[in-house]
């Protein structure tokens, strides 16, 4: 009797949800898309990376405080607006070593290394968690590091890859081998992309505050990038970058609508109704197939086989680093608690899974 009164609720959720999946595929695929077109730009060009993400920030903040207006409302108090502002300053960070990495790297890489972040998890477990669960986390960091050296001597890519990768289209260009010293760039900064999502929900209870607080993260960042773009500029490495990013090309646009505002709120929606957080096996495996597609359309040098062994690997390492206690817990708790629910409800000293 119960179990024929709960398939109908089942199928009901399932269907509510199916909007919010479609969304989530479609912002990452717009997002993803948005980082080729980039990659393709920068790399032909060879502009400044420093002055195209600066540039990028300057209309995104604008288009975030226009939205928000965080200076309305009840008035935020400094226990939230000075971690926000040293926050803008991680992203800063953050965006020139990705770009840096993107460079270096290529797409493919830059973004699987945005997972990285799912460190952290075997960190908490060393300074806060149950010590049964830390080997287990040590093993996923394994794997992690595995999947990325492998990606490192090419494993993706048709050229270098020991595995067989079908099809026959030409390649734009060979990769060449770029080695572990070029990965640290691209894995610091998926490092610092989940230290920033950290710090914003640890200050920011409810998603309407969040709003208001990334506004004022992104204008921080903006702040803390101008000195280091105005820098360049003044060397005459990026004079007339600046000048050039303000043409609405494709790059430029996609970067700005797609790779920083439009994904914030897929993010947002995604985590609030699908209970789906960045770090999670879940949404690698939406950004696979987002790649999968991407590297086929432009072209890449790309190994289909082989990209997909690091996947599974990477995949494999971030479930266990990210995994919580499962023993004294419900499975619906348990499958909550692994995707990040209740990361608001964890105490304000310890770092989430």
């Amino acid at each position: 009797m119960s179990s024929s009164g709960s398939l109908p609720a089942t199928g009901t959720h399932n269907t509510r949800s199916t909007p919010f999946h479609v969304i989530h595929i479609l912002g990452n695929f717009m997002r993803i898309w948005s980082v080729y077109s980039l990659y393709s730009s920068l790399s032909n060009s060879g502009d400044s990376i420093v002055g195209f993400i600066f540039s990028c920030l300057v209309p995104s903040s604008i288009i975030f405080l226009v939205l928000q207006k965080p200076w309305r409302g009840r008035p935020l108090p400094n226990s939230q607006v000075v971690p926000t502002v040293v926050n803008g300053g991680i992203m800063a960070f953050y965006f020139v070593l990705w770009g840096k990495g993107l460079l270096a790297c290529g797409p493919l890489v830059a973004l699987l290394a945005e997972y990285a972040g799912a460190v952290l998890g075997v960190l908490s477990a060393a300074l806060y968690g149950r010590k049964v669960n830390i080997w287990k986390k040590i093993g996923g960091l394994a794997a992690m590091l595995v999947a990325y050296y492998l990606l490192s001597i090419g494993w993706s890519t048709r050229t270098h890859s020991p595995l067989y990768s079908f099809g026959s289209e030409p390649i734009e260009k060979a990769r060449q081998t770029f080695g572990v010293k070029e990965m640290v760039v691209p894995i610091t900064a998926g490092i610092l992309s989940a230290l920033r999502r950290v710090l914003a929900r640890r200050v920011s209870l409810k998603n309407q505050l969040k709003r208001r607080l990334h506004a004022i993260t992104i204008a921080s960042a903006t702040c803390f990038l101008f000195p280091f773009a105005m820098w360049d500029t003044i060397l005459g490495s990026a004079s007339d970058s600046i000048v050039k990013f303000q043409l609405p090309n494709w790059a430029y646009l996609s970067t700005v609508l797609f790779g920083m505002v439009l994904i914030f709120y897929v993010d947002n929606v995604t985590e609030e109704k699908l209970h789906l957080v960045f770090s999670s096996p879940r949404h690698l495996m939406v950004s696979t197939g987002c790649i999968i597609v991407l590297e086929i359309v432009y072209q890449m040098d790309f190994s289909l086989f082989g990209f997909l062994v690091c996947s599974v690997i990477l995949g494999l390492g971030i479930f266990e680093t990210t995994s919580l206690e499962r023993s004294k817990k419900s499975p619906l708790e348990t499958h909550e608690l692994s995707n990040g629910v209740f990361h608001n409800q964890l105490p304000i000293t310890e770092l989430p899974s």
